[in-house]
């Protein structure tokens, strides 16, 4: 049977590739949180320990957050079908290197290209997106069910981990993609049609390049140092190498005329403010999820599958929550909604924190809860918060900006919080312990931004921004043309 090949023209070419990128998206998100559940697995069968997980979780996201941006300017420039066609085979095929790996390396490796695939495919599905439905408000629709399939494979991850791990072993959570992948590939290959920006800027080598290597050598001394002892030279070595290469990439960064990140931008307080926040999001959300399953397997002492099953309250508040945080902010305005959201994660990371073996689920599942919908209130409004900072122009950019920080964030906190695990089970803490050091730590750095953003962000919301008389908008114009070098 023939495929449809898809135009922006055809309303059932135009479902397929809905279709088409909505699946490739799913099978992206689903990898941030199925690899959770089978931890556990991961860490008896190929005899690991904290530093060998740390690695699992932050190879895929280091690289995901440092390529996101260049993935949307590449997608843009060498055409989008192509871009997301050679994401989907590079992590399928990642995918089976991390099945059949037979060691933590090869598995790390997997993961590393995994990230490499999945930073091409996501951006290159949404820009295949928007030029296939150039009506806005149809647009619109599209791309809310592209999110929407987003949270589902958020919410699937932990139960579908679960029942692979629990059935089949670890592998299986990489595996199940492989279907999903070829079907991409043989169904994108030729009902996709090409686009192109031909105006796309130009690809910034070196400010990806610095990126990678001062987030990387930052990420090595983190997780290392804990193995390898803080004064090991080493690390010493590493952690100063990222201070260095992070000097390097702002200096660069101001002088290149299309820099992958403009530090123009971060003169606005809204913006910078709005980027902060979102990399503690990132720090927090993805930090305390690195133990979610940890602590239901080793602590409380349930089965994977059960695990799996217990960690969803966090997923299943962020979709129940995320299509109202964007409503919310527009009758509230941003601030009070992202200190609200901020402040009640916090909370609920606290109580976590005072978790322990014998506490009942029914007296677990409200604080994970109180997380997922924390953070789900926080993140849509911030994304929006960035955007109407800057010009609308320059939209894209600031919502790339969004999630890149936000991915930031996640490397840190497995990192930063798996070295205060250790700390404390090096000093003779239990695990047990370590794991609620680490919640509350989570709690107190989210407490602090949700301070932080009530006072020094705007109260601006999206209804007020587009209500704003024309004088004032001309005004802020000028004042964006006065900060541009």
């Amino acid at each position: 049977m023939a495929v449809p090949h898809v135009t922006a023209g055809s309303r059932s070419s135009r479902t397929a590739l809905l279709a088409m990128t909505c699946l490739g998206q799913f099978m992206v998100l689903l990898d941030n949180t199925i690899v959770g559940a089978a931890l556990p697995d991961m860490r008896d069968r190929l005899h690991t320990g904290m530093t060998g997980l740390q690695w699992i979780v932050d190879a895929y996201v280091l690289m995901v957050a440092m390529l996101l941006l260049s993935g949307g300017v590449f997608a843009d420039r060498f055409g989008r079908k192509r871009v997301y066609l050679a994401g989907v085979a590079v992590f399928t095929a990642a995918s089976v290197l991390c099945g059949l790996a037979p060691s933590l390396g090869w598995l790390v490796a997997g993961r590393v290209l995994q990230g490499i695939g999945a930073a091409a495919l996501s951006p290159a599905s949404l820009a295949l997106l928007a030029a296939a439905y150039p009506a806005p408000h149809e647009r619109v629709k599209a791309i809310g069910l592209w999110a929407g399939f987003s949270g589902i494979g958020l919410a699937a991850g932990p139960v579908a981990g679960g029942m692979l791990t629990d059935g089949f072993g670890w592998p299986a959570v990489f595996l199940v993609n492989l279907p999903v992948g070829v079907a991409l590939l043989v169904l994108g290959g030729r009902g996709l049609g090409e686009t192109r920006n031909p105006d796309a800027p130009a690809i910034d080598v070196p400010g990806t390049l610095l990126s990678v290597l001062w987030v990387g050598a930052l990420t090595y001394g983190l997780i290392e140092g804990g193995a390898r002892g803080w004064t090991s030279p080493v690390i010493v070595g590493s952690l100063a190498a990222a201070v260095v290469l992070l000097c390097v990439f702002v200096a660069v960064e101001a002088r290149r005329v299309a820099p992958m990140l403009p530090p123009r931008l971060f003169r606005r307080r809204q913006f910078t403010v709005s980027h902060t926040a979102m990399v503690v999001v990132g720090f927090a959300l993805m930090g305390a999820s690195f133990f979610f399953s940890q602590f239901f397997v080793y602590v409380q002492g349930s089965s994977i599958l059960r695990a799996g099953l217990q960690t969803l309250p966090v997923s299943l508040a962020m979709v129940v929550v995320s299509p109202y945080a964007g409503r919310l902010a527009v009758r509230h305005g941003f601030r009070v909604v992202i200190t609200a959201g901020l402040a009640l994660a916090g909370l609920g990371l606290l109580a976590l924190g005072t978790v322990h073996a014998d506490t009942g689920y029914g007296n677990v599942w409200w604080r994970l809860g109180a997380v997922g919908a924390g953070f789900a209130l926080a993140m849509s409004p911030l994304t929006g918060a960035a955007v109407l900072a800057v010009g609308p122009q320059e939209g894209g950019l600031a919502s790339g900006v969004s999630s890149a920080t936000r991915q930031i964030g996640a490397v840190l906190g497995v990192a930063v919080l798996g070295a205060v695990v250790r700390a404390r089970q090096s000093g003779g803490a239990s695990f047990e312990t370590g794991l609620d050091s680490a919640f509350l730590v989570a709690g107190c750095v989210t407490l602090a931004t949700a301070v932080l953003t009530g006072l020094w962000l705007t109260a601006t919301g999206p209804a007020e921004a587009g209500a704003r008389p024309r004088r004032s908008t001309e005004r802020t114009a000028a004042t964006a043309r006065r900060e541009t070098p």
